[in-house]
């Protein structure tokens, strides 16, 4: 069989090419392409036969347009304008409609396309950003770690071993966890708890912007500290802030070498100040030829050869130079992106989610069509309206693509109008939203050159979104059927707006659905029992501070004494805080001490009674037992199987090894929620704290009057520790913290299924609207039989309700498919009931009921006089 080319690209070319050349140009394109079939193939000549007749696209191969065929497009588009601007004023209320359910439906398109902008734009502002990795850590036995065992937070060798041994690496920058001091001049004295310690290296590496100081130099120096602007000007106000000193917990001297922007919000990690790493070196050198101490985030710069996977592998050869108990693997991940990928533990700060975003992102698309959906609905509602129209203007020798061009007018100017509408709603509320979304989103980022071009083509694409299929249904009216009265509506126009109806509540019903159990989930994981006592629970961060460290035993007897004190304990940490990792080895089930590195708390003897955390075995520290402060150790359920045991009770007595101390297990905690419900519980250990390793006072409290027992403690801790303030947090506000992303995800949710269901309703809204009209006549005929308003309402409203009814059938399983993956996403997580299912359904009925009842009763509420004499 012969091959011929693709026949849309010949008609292409028969349509611009000037008749007198097309014959001769089709015939030598015909021969090219014959000759290319058998010597490239039959597919490849069809590709090149068209990319030829594109190419003849030019002056001098162009048909003219002059004479009797001149096209005078300007004034055909004027003209389709007007007529729709016309017909726009004409019909003001379906106008305002869809008008009002676009408007809507693109502000809050460009409200989600900010957030998303904002989640995908974090860290991009690093020049170096496409080079840049972080090292991750994996402390357990597996030689082949998931990527969820891995954590961000690592040992002080990794960075600088990798650099020395691997050319291909260039450069490596750490940053310890935040540390806190009490900082003071010689007028101001803050307590400070977003400090970090960082390599010299940093500024090389990150495109922070400096404002004062040289960063070559700035983190160089042992003891000196590059503010960021807010921070000099809080301590320095407009005074120049560089070569200043700095007071750190009343003995070491920090010279201001450096002032530089705040960290901008779109970053995975903030901080308020940085001092450098040689510091830190002259204070615990041990800890920087340690793989086994954990306290550094450690980031390498690649060169742009590098191969990241025989990085990995090379990698290895790094693990003999680790210490038995210390050996762990090491992997890598780009920094690009990491804030909504990654799924390692321990993260330098906050980190987003790639589900919420693309939750949020397809409830923008379902908003849309929910408005276009009634955009079309409407129109072809009204294509009766506008028949005799069509007819007039086809018998006058308007062409079926002429009516097409006209109707997809209308459906433009109106989008485009809503488009412009919109950026003025967006422009009002997006403080509001900023309150919703719990941060700030750069809207100003959108308004480019580059944006406002997308911006208007999506707004065309919305006009044409809209307006094609109504454009298509008026066009194809037949006008001899018109003109003699004998057109009437479709069957399959009417089978088409129920359709368009079951899917725009079938949206609005997911998207209830989905907010009610987004909500629910947030309210489980609030009020979920979390193994310890969080209400009334004050917490104190001293910060490591020595003074209040040796007078901790004498705080705790003068607030011991104070009416409104239950029970006060101090220790390292409290659940919900930084805690970190310790190498630690346990006697197994066989006699041998196996090593992992489970989480540690190291707290007092009056911790567990004070958390009312449960004991599972053994006991908890006691002052009756002197030697728990050296040789003694709890441990949590969840480690049990992490040493090979399977009931608490085997594995009291047993031998550890902790961070210099050996002793025997003394008691096993049951687990306790110490994170979040995010995370399944993981192991952790729990030590006697010594002098220099508690920062935080618990003191459990009576609520009666809050107000002043927070004074008088604060009174006393004055009169003891006249030195440091009194820093306090209430502990279940400073826990919630970890779920403030998911209460702000449930808003920004809940707040755009409003407003889906609002478009939707306006929509059904428009539908009542026009049926009532139409058949007006028929309900003040029911009328005078004697038919009541409630009966009028049912024959009217059971139409819809049906639709409402046969939506919720299809959205209920998709709902529950879609809820019970997002649930997956959490350790902790809600059971679904039918409840979460039926309750959003009847709302949504109730809505569209009290949507279309008062319409259906103000017409029926009408004189059917009225109505009938019109006939």
């Amino acid at each position: 069989m012969k091959s011929s080319p693709f026949r849309f690209s010949q008609r292409l070319l028969r349509w611009f090419c000037d008749p007198k050349l097309h014959p001769s140009i089709e015939g030598d394109l015909l021969e090219l392409f014959e000759e290319q079939t058998t010597s490239k193939g039959v597919k490849r000549a069809k590709w090149q036969f068209l990319w030829e007749v594109i190419k003849l696209f030019r002056p001098g191969i162009i048909k003219s347009f002059t004479g009797n065929q001149r096209l005078n497009q300007m004034g055909m588009i004027k003209n389709y304008i007007k007529i729709g601007w016309r017909n726009v004023m004409n019909q003001k209320q379906f106008s305002g409609i869809n008008i009002i359910g676009l408007t809507i439906g693109i502000s809050a398109c460009l409200l989600i396309l900010c957030y998303v902008y904002n989640e995908v734009s974090y860290d991009k502002y690093h020049s170096k950003l496409d080079r840049m990795y972080r090292v991750l850590h994996a402390y357990g036995e597996s030689e082949s770690p998931t990527a969820e065992e891995y954590q961000v937070w690592g040992s002080a060798p990794a960075g600088p071993t990798i650099t020395n041994k691997f050319p291909e690496v260039e450069n490596f920058c750490r940053f310890t966890s935040p540390s806190i001091f009490l900082l003071e001049n010689d007028t101001k004295k803050f307590q400070e708890d977003n400090i970090m310690f960082a390599d010299s290296s940093t500024f090389e590496m990150f495109s922070w912007r400096i404002l004062a100081g040289d960063p070559q130099t700035m983190l160089t120096a042992p003891n000196s500290i590059v503010l960021t602007e807010s921070m000099a000007i809080k301590y320095f106000g407009t005074e120049n802030a560089l070569g200043k000193t700095l007071v750190a917990d009343h003995t070491e001297q920090l010279k201001v070498t450096g002032v530089m922007e705040d960290v901008p919000s779109q970053s995975q990690f903030s901080f308020d100040a940085l001092i450098s790493m040689t510091s830190f070196y002259n204070m615990r050198p041990k800890i920087f030829i340690s793989w086994g101490y954990v306290d550094f985030y450690t980031y390498l710069l690649l060169d742009e050869h590098a191969s990241l996977e025989n990085l990995r592998e090379k990698t290895k050869v790094i693990y003999d130079e680790m210490d038995e108990s210390d050996r762990h693997s090491l992997d890598y991940e780009p920094m690009k992106g990491a804030y909504l990928n990654s799924v390692a533990a321990r993260q330098p700060g906050p980190v987003g989610s790639l589900t919420n975003v693309y939750m949020l992102s397809c409830i923008g698309v379902f908003i849309l069509l929910i408005a276009c959906v009634n955009f079309i609905n409407l129109a072809t509602a009204r294509s009766v309206e506008r028949a005799k129209e069509v007819g007039v203007r086809k018998t006058l020798g308007a062409l079926k693509i002429d009516l097409t061009f006209q109707f997809l007018a209308e459906s433009i100017l109106i989008a485009l109008f809503s488009s412009i509408l919109a950026i003025g709603v967006v422009s009002l509320v997006i403080p509001y939203f900023h309150y919703l979304v719990g941060k700030p989103v750069a809207f100003e980022g959108l308004l480019t050159t580059k944006y406002f071009l997308l911006y208007a083509g999506l707004s065309i694409f919305i006009g044409l979104l809209a307006g094609l299929y109504p454009a298509w249904v008026l066009s194809k009216f037949k006008p001899t059927q018109v003109l003699k009265g004998k057109f009437k509506s479709s069957r399959n126009g009417s089978q088409l707006r129920r359709g368009l109806v079951v899917f725009q509540f079938c949206l609005a019903i997911m998207l209830v659905i989905a907010t009610t159990v987004v909500y629910n989930q947030l309210q489980y994981m609030q009020n979920k029992d979390k193994g310890f006592t969080q209400d009334q629970m004050i917490v104190v961060d001293f910060g490591w501070d020595n003074a209040v460290q040796s007078r901790i035993r004498l705080l705790k007897d003068k607030y011991s004494a104070h009416p409104d004190v239950i029970s006060i304990s101090a220790s390292r940490a409290v659940p919900g805080d930084f805690f970190p990792n310790a190498g630690t080895g346990i006697e197994n089930p066989f006699g041998e001490i196996q090593y992992h590195a489970p989480g540690i708390y190291e707290i007092d003897e009056d911790f567990v009674p004070n958390f009312e955390i449960e004991m599972a075995a053994g006991r908890s520290f006691s002052k009756e037992f002197v030697n728990d402060s050296i040789e003694a150790l709890m441990i949590n359920e969840a480690s049990l199987s992490l040493y090979g045991y399977s009931s608490a009770e085997e594995i009291i007595g047993k031998k550890f090894s902790q961070w210099g101390r050996k002793g025997k297990i003394i008691g096993v905690v049951k687990d306790f929620n110490y994170k979040s419900l995010h995370a399944k519980i993981e192991p952790l250990t729990l030590r006697f704290g010594q002098n220099r390793e508690l920062r935080r006072v618990a003191i459990k409290v009576r609520s009666m009057r809050m107000q002043e027992t927070i004074a008088e403690l604060e009174s006393i801790w004055n009169n003891l520790i006249p030195e440091r303030p009194f820093n306090f947090v209430f502990l279940d506000q400073s826990f919630n913290q970890h779920y403030q992303s998911d209460i702000r995800f449930g808003r920004l949710f809940s707040a755009f299924a409003l407003i889906a269901i609002i478009i939707a309703c306006l929509g059904l809204f428009g539908l009542t609207v026009y049926a009532t009209e139409q058949r007006a006549k028929e309900i003040g005929i029911r009328k005078v039989l004697g038919a009541t308003i409630p009966s009028i309402m049912k024959l009217i409203s059971q139409e819809f309700l049906v639709l409402v009814l046969i939506a919720a059938v299809i959205a209920i399983p998709i709902s529950w498919f879609g809820m019970s993956n997002w649930l997956m996403s959490f350790a902790h997580r809600m059971t679904l009931s039918l409840g979460s299912f039926i309750l959003p359904t009847l709302c949504i009925a109730v809505i569209a009921i009290s949507t279309i009842g008062w319409q259906i009763v103000a017409t029926a509420r009408r004189n059917p006089v009225d109505v009938i004499k019109d006939e």
